[in-house]
């Protein structure tokens, strides 16, 4: 390895290049600041500059004295989704049920398309309109609206827009399996915040903007995986303690609120100056359908909107329509209104069941989950399922920094006859 350079830039190029060639390789520690120094015939300064500079663009990592070494290339992790060839009854993928989810196709049986071209407006004004309305009363006034590719990739955006590797961001514990993915992949820091029944809790996040913390993100209703949601007092209670902290970005994933049951509480300042609410179509109109409206600050959506520019990334005028066309037939409003009774339904009737069976489980949650929160081995659990026909997820995949021990369940592939066959199998695997 031999890294030369006189001035910052020239250092940070060097070893850029060295890890670009792979002779810089995943952990390998780079030289002392001091002993670099010596070696250049530069002041430390300048290597500590290059250092910072590096650990700034995510090649290196600077543990104070454990030194600096290059980063390595994030895991894979766990991801959403059924399991292709599984034997077993799938209630770890995460998804709706497609029995209420809307014929797109027949959305546009007699409809006309009108083409969009390169500068056209990059919302569709009767959308944005809906939009406007539907987030009108959860957001502070002057709010303006955007739309992303998803509520991931409107997440994504966000964070990009305002942070930089090393920055860190507080996430529920346990958390979405997206958001630790896209903060691992981003070169960020997950600190994580225990949620309970009320949602996440206020001591911890006040513990995590004392460490640094430059956003934070979290779900108001339907929290993914245990299915909680913040109830008034705790939202109250977390949007006076981010008042104390207005450089702090605000996104709030409510993804699950076309199809929600539970009330919505803002925990987004008045006088914020940045945040956004982020709402997906996905839930109740199919995952497929990668949009989501993003209500946020003039500032904020500015910075969106030049990542989502009408002559590059906008998001595709078909899908706006398609939308605009679901949205406004009353079928679409049936079968959400039905979605909502039968995910309810489903997770009063395995409530019932568990408890019938002496065990213990998250109530009175929302969305399509349903979290048993467990002392024990639940990867053994989870294994003891499996033998039993059942596939779950356990905790680790939604643990973040402290391991959370526990069991998530899809309520939307559950049957009605099979929640007192589940229960007792889970207490043979737990006994």
């Amino acid at each position: 390895m031999k890294i030369h350079g006189k001035t910052a830039t020239e250092i940070f190029e060097c070893v850029r290049t060295l890890v670009q060639t792979q002779r810089l390789h995943p952990g390998q520690l780079l030289p002392p600041v001091r002993e670099l120094a010596e070696q250049l015939g530069v002041n430390r300064n300048t290597v500590a500059a290059a250092y910072r500079r590096l650990s700034t663009a995510g090649i290196a990592s600077t543990q104070r004295r454990l030194g600096t070494s290059i980063r390595s290339l994030p895991a894979p992790g766990e991801q959403e989704g059924s399991q292709p060839g599984t034997t077993l009854i799938d209630l770890a993928h995460g998804n709706p049920d497609p029995r209420w989810l809307p014929d797109l196709a027949a959305l546009w049986r007699g409809r006309s398309y009108q083409p969009r071209l390169y500068g056209a407006d990059t919302v569709n004004p009767a959308l944005a309109n809906y939009i406007a309305q539907w987030c009108g009363l959860d957001c502070p006034a002057g709010f303006e609206v955007d739309l992303a590719h998803g509520a991931v990739d409107a997440i994504e955006r966000l964070l990009f827009a305002y942070l930089r590797p090393g920055d860190k961001v507080a996430v529920e514990n346990p958390c979405f399996l997206a958001s630790i993915n896209l903060i691992r992949t981003s070169g960020l820091e997950s600190v994580g915040v225990s949620v309970d029944a009320e949602g996440m809790r206020v001591d911890e996040l006040r513990s995590a903007l004392a460490k640094g913390v430059r956003a934070v993100i979290l779900t108001p209703r339907a929290h993914n995986p245990t299915g909680c949601a913040l109830s008034a007092a705790r939202a109250l209670a977390l949007r006076r303690l981010l008042e104390k902290h207005p450089h702090v970005l605000v996104i709030v994933d409510d993804h699950f609120a076309l199809t929600s049951m539970a009330r919505y509480h803002s925990v987004i300042p008045a006088a914020a100056p940045r945040w956004a609410l982020v709402r997906s179509f996905s839930k109740a109109l199919g995952p497929d359908l990668r949009v989501a409206a993003v209500a946020s600050d003039a500032a904020t959506s500015q910075l969106l909107r030049t990542r989502l520019s009408p002559g590059g990334s906008w998001v595709s005028h078909f899908l706006q329509d398609s939308i605009e066309s679901a949205l406004s037939r009353p079928d679409t409003a049936r079968l959400m209104q039905q979605a909502r009774a039968d995910y309810a339904a489903r997770r009063e009737r395995l409530e019932r069941a568990l408890h019938k069976e002496g065990i213990a489980c998250a109530t009175g949650g929302d969305g399509l989950n349903l979290w048993i929160a467990l002392s024990g081995d639940d990867q053994a659990a989870a294994l003891s399922m499996a033998r039993l026909g059942w596939l779950l997820r356990h905790g680790e995949a939604f643990s973040v920094q402290q391991r959370v021990h526990g069991l998530r369940i899809t309520l939307s592939a559950l049957e009605a006859d099979a929640a007192g066959k589940l229960a007792a199998d889970l207490r043979r695997s737990l006994s």
